[in-house]
C-alpha cells in the first residue's frame, strides 16, 4: 500500500506544479522535524488546498476531512490512501453528529508523535477572511495532554485560484504551544481552555495569511501591489513570498488610510485607475519595460531567440495541442457547470477531470495509433502524448509572452513617448505608495 501510495502524492504533485505555473514555500524551518504536531490551514480551493500540505509539508501529515468526502467515488479512496480521519459536521448529517471515534484516533496520532492536519473553518470557501473557526482542533489538542504538542498556522495564498498556470504560496508561520488544561468530570478539556485556544489559533493563522473585510479591498491591493512591485522589476523582480507579504502591509496601509488619509487614497485609487485604462486601451499589462530600459539590439535578439525555440517547439506543440485541446476545452466546460458561482471548487474540478481526462486520452491516441500501425507504435504514443502536451504548453506560452513583448516594442518604435509616460506614471504611483508606507510606519 506504501509504493501506491508515494505513487499517487508523487503524481498530485507533478499535478500541482503544471497547474500552478509558480509555487514558493517559506517557513519550512519552523516546522518541527519530529514530535507531534497539528497543522492548521486556511481552506479557499476545496481539494486543492490539502494537496499542497500532503506533497509539500516536510514531514508526512494526515488530514481531518469531512465525512461526505470518504462516499464519493475516486476521491473517498484517495482520502482513505493517505489515512485521513472522517470528521462529522452538523450540515451534513440529519441524524445528529458524533466524532468521538474521530477524535479518539487523531488523540492515538499525536501521542504516536505523528502529525495531523485540519482546516478549522469547515469548509471551503471565497470568503475574504478566516469565516468563525470550529473548536475540533482545541479539544484534540487539549485531550492529549501533550507537553510538546505544537499547532502550526499554515497559510494557502493564491494569485487566481481559479486559472489555470496562476500562482500560490505555502507560508508556515511560528508554531503555537499548548498550555496544559485538567479536564472534567467527564475527561473533556474545560471549555474556558478550549475557547482560549481557538483564539489563539486564530490569531495564529491570521499572521499568515491576506485577509479583509472586503473582496474590493483585496482586489484594489492587489491591483496596487502589482504596479508598485513592477516599477521594481527591472532592478529585481522579488519573490512571490516577497510580493505576498507585501500585500499584508498594504492591508494595513489601507485601513490606515481609510480611517485617517482618505483623501490620500481616494487619490491613489484615481492613479491607479487612469494608469490600468491605458494600459487595457494598449494591450500592455503593468509588467511592461520602460522606455529607458529597451534597445534596439535586445528586442532583435530576444525576438529571434523566440523565434527559433518557438519553431523548435512547433511540430510537437501542433500534435499536442490537436491530441489535448478536446479534453481541456472539456474539463473547463464540466468544471464551470459543476462548480456554478463557487470560485473555491473550480480548481478542484478541473484538476480531477485533468487526472481523468488527459490519462484518457493518451491511451485512446496509443490505442488508435496501435490498431493502425502495430504494437510498438503504440507504446511510443503512450509515451509521446503526454511529452507533446508540455511541448504545446510551452509553445503557447511563449507565443502570448512574445506578442506582448510585441505589442511593447511597437509602442517603442513608434510612440516612445507614449511608453515613456505609461513608466513615469507608474513611477508616480510607486513613490506615493512609499511615501505612504513611510508615513504609515511613522504612525
Amino acid at each position: 500500500m506504501r509504493p501506491l501510495v508515494a505513487a499517487i502524492r508523487a503524481i498530485l504533485a507533478v499535478t500541482l506544479r503544471i497547474f500552478f505555473k509558480k509555487i514558493e514555500l517559506r517557513g519550512v524551518e519552523r516546522v518541527p522535524t519530529a514530535g507531534p504536531v497539528i497543522f492548521v490551514l486556511n481552506h479557499p480551493n476545496g481539494l486543492i488546498d490539502p494537496v499542497f500540505l500532503l506533497c509539500l509539508a516536510p514531514r508526512r501529515v494526515c488530514f481531518v476531512a469531512k465525512a461526505p468526502l470518504f462516499k464519493i467515488p475516486v476521491v473517498g479512496a484517495l482520502v482513505r490512501a493517505f489515512d485521513s480521519l472522517p470528521v462529522q459536521r452538523r450540515q451534513d448529517e440529519a441524524s445528529g453528529v458524533d466524532n468521538t471515534e474521530t477524535f479518539k484516533r487523531a488523540r492515538a496520532l499525536l501521542l504516536g508523535g505523528g502529525s495531523l492536519a485540519i482546516f478549522p473553518e469547515g469548509a471551503s470557501h471565497s470568503d475574504p477572511r478566516l469565516r468563525p473557526l470550529k473548536t475540533g482542533v482545541a479539544r484534540i489538542a487539549l485531550g492529549t495532554g501533550l507537553a510538546d504538542l505544537k499547532i502550526v498556522p499554515a497559510g494557502l495564498y493564491y494569485t487566481d485560484k481559479a486559472i489555470f498556470r496562476s500562482e500560490a504560496v505555502v507560508y508556515f508561520g511560528e508554531p503555537l504551544a499548548v498550555a496544559a488544561a485538567t479536564p472534567g468530570e467527564d475527561g473533556a478539556p474545560p471549555e474556558a481552555a478550549v475557547r482560549a485556544l481557538t483564539s489563539a489559533i486564530e490569531r495564529a493563522l491570521s499572521e499568515v495569511l491576506l485577509q479583509a473585510d472586503e473582496a474590493a479591498a483585496l482586489a484594489l491591493i492587489s491591483r496596487a501591489e502589482r504596479a508598485y512591485s513592477a516599477a521594481q522589476a527591472e532592478q529585481a523582480a522579488p519573490a512571490l513570498v516577497d510580493r505576498f507579504e507585501r500585500r499584508r502591509r498594504f492591508i494595513a496601509g489601507y485601513h490606515h488610510l481609510l480611517e485617517h488619509e482618505p483623501e490620500a487614497l481616494s487619490e491613489l485609487v484615481r492613479r491607479l485607475d487612469a494608469y490600468e485604462a491605458e494600459l487595457t486601451r494598449l494591450g500592455l499589462t503593468p509588467e511592461h519595460p520602460s522606455a529607458a530600459a529597451l534597445r534596439g539590439g535586445a528586442i532583435i535578439r530576444v525576438g529571434l531567440s523566440s523565434f527559433f525555440i518557438l519553431a523548435a517547439l512547433a511540430p510537437l506543440a501542433m500534435v499536442g495541442t490537436l491530441v489535448h485541446y478536446p479534453a481541456y476545452r472539456a474539463i473547463g466546460a464540466l468544471a464551470r457547470r459543476v462548480a456554478r458561482d463557487e470560485d473555491d471548487l473550480l480548481s478542484t474540478i478541473k484538476v480531477l477531470g485533468a487526472l481523468l481526462l488527459f490519462p484518457l486520452t493518451w491511451a485512446l491516441c496509443a490505442a488508435a495509433v496501435g490498431l493502425r500501425v502495430g504494437g510498438p507504435s503504440a507504446a511510443l504514443a503512450l509515451l509521446l502524448a503526454p511529452l507533446s502536451g508540455w511541448a504545446a504548453l510551452r509553445f503557447w506560452e511563449r507565443v502570448d509572452w512574445l506578442g506582448a513583448g510585441a505589442r511593447v516594442a511597437w509602442i517603442w518604435l513608434w510612440r516612445r513617448s507614449l511608453l515613456a509616460r505609461l513608466s513615469a506614471a507608474r513611477a508616480a504611483i510607486h513613490a506615493e505608495i512609499a511615501a505612504i508606507e513611510r508615513r504609515y510606519g511613522a504612525a
